[in-house]
């Protein structure tokens, strides 16, 4: 039996996600549940609040040196975070 024109069921499941407008909200939630994977769990106990809008990642720390020494490292940790969610999700990142 021959296959032709054969999709696999990832790209429909994307093509749908895309279609309904869901597929950059999905990708923000999974970039917004690997902080604590990919900074660790010493930045993550000092994350309050993250979230993201206009392509920027708002991150909220309970410590000011933390906060200064990440800002230091900025441009890293977009290309960290967007590497783990497999897309150019972030484009920028601010500590508050």
């Amino acid at each position: 039996m021959f296959r032709r024109n054969s999709i696999l069921v990832k790209e429909v499941i994307l093509k749908a996600l895309r279609e309904q407008g869901l597929e950059t909200p999905l990708l923000q939630k999974r970039l917004i549940d690997s902080w604590p994977e990919v900074m660790g769990p010493a930045i993550a106990n000092y994350t309050d609040q993250l979230y993201i809008r206009n392509q920027t990642l708002f991150v909220h720390l309970t410590s000011p040196a933390l906060r200064f020494e990440l800002s230091m490292q900025r441009q890293d940790i977009v290309n960290r975070l967007n590497a783990h969610a497999g897309s150019q999700v972030i484009a920028d990142v601010r500590f508050n």
